[in-house]
């Protein structure tokens, strides 16, 4: 680890500015993906910008106009175990509580959990060609150990998979982030935030190197009575994905009204595609078609052979989430 300055600041206006005054400045918060880079030379800023003071990032509100606001210092536990989140967001309760371990989720935050790194072993190894952590060196998991690795929206430069369980919800959910910087606010839809790999694979997302995340926004809607997170790993607990999936579904009478379905694990940002939802709408359980729907999720899949499994995983995991969210019952 390299020797860096360190500052607190009170005012979010005062973080915006020291962000802003130095390109090699990188905010802080839990800490609990930073530090660990830190600690291996994998991230190496000059400069942590420590915002836990900012109070006004800590809240969960609810909006005039019905969508739900989580500030982004918000720890993981907080969400998961708010009774607003339990009650109109099921989803996101459950599928924060597959991820990490009690420890972690006290301390991580939710602007943390959109903007930590991949897990990709390579990444971690600095001795290894990576794309993500040194651009133009290689990517050597396309030749090596490649079990965890990306089968969609990957490309030449990078097959490293996104790490979150929570941001799979927040996709399934429609969720926007709230971000601010010099430039001044923005709204940046979820699906939009995290970007593929392409020719940047160092870039993960669309956050500009002087914007801060203040909070992020659920829409009104929660599917709150059908839902189901699937979270597909080596062991139950303190693991990463090998695939997960997020559902949500509003059913009438016996037919699907809306259907939101969101993977993680199988690429460089959770993977969404709405055309696959389309395909559920007005269906039965037993009429339908996975394989159609998952034909869409899986336009273009390619294993590395290792993580071949991957494939015919989330075809079996669609199948078996979208089985559950529509067989619960909400407890009342």
């Amino acid at each position: 680890m390299i020797d860096f300055e360190y500052s607190r600041p009170s005012q979010f206006q005062d973080a915006s500015r020291q962000l802003k005054d130095n390109s090699e400045a990188k905010v802080i918060a839990g800490g609990t993906n930073l530090l660990d880079l830190m600690k291996i030379d994998v991230m190496r800023p000059s400069k942590l910008i420590d915002i836990t003071r900012l109070d006004e990032l800590k809240k969960i509100m609810e909006l005039p106009d019905g969508r739900l606001r989580i500030g982004a210092l918000v720890t993981n536990a907080d969400v998961a175990y708010s009774p607003l989140i339990e009650m109109r967001y099921p989803l996101l309760s459950q599928t924060i509580l597959a991820g990490a371990s009690p420890q972690l989720r006290n301390m991580a935050t939710t602007g943390g959990n959109l903007l930590q790194r991949t897990r990709c072993h390579y990444f971690y190894d600095t001795d290894m060609a990576c794309n993500k952590r040194e651009p133009g060196t290689g990517c050597a998991a396309k030749d090596g150990w490649s079990r965890m690795h990306a089968i969609v929206g990957h490309s030449e430069q990078c097959i490293a998979v996104h790490p979150s369980d929570m941001c799979v919800a927040l996709a399934a959910l429609k969720a926007t982030v709230n971000v601010s910087g010099s430039s001044g606010d923005r709204v940046i839809a979820l699906a939009d935030f995290h970007k593929l790999p392409g020719l940047t694979p160092h870039i993960d997302s669309t956050l500009s190197s002087n914007e801060i995340i203040t909070s992020v926004d659920l829409p009104a809607e929660g599917f709150s009575s059908h839902y189901h997170y699937l979270k597909i790993r080596d062991r139950l607990s303190y693991a990463f994905a090998l695939v997960s999936t997020a559902v949500g579904l509003k059913i009438e009478g016996d037919g699907i009204l809306e259907a939101r379905i969101a993977f993680g694990g199988i690429a460089h940002k959770p993977w969404r595609i709405p055309e696959a939802e389309e395909l559920l709408k007005g269906q039965t359980l037993s009429s339908i078609n996975f394989d159609a729907a998952a034909d869409v999720i899986l336009a273009g899949a390619q294993g590395w052979g290792i993580n071949d499994f991957k494939i015919p995983l989330v075809r079996r995991a669609l199948k078996r989430a979208v089985t559950e969210a529509w067989t619960m019952e909400k407890n009342s």
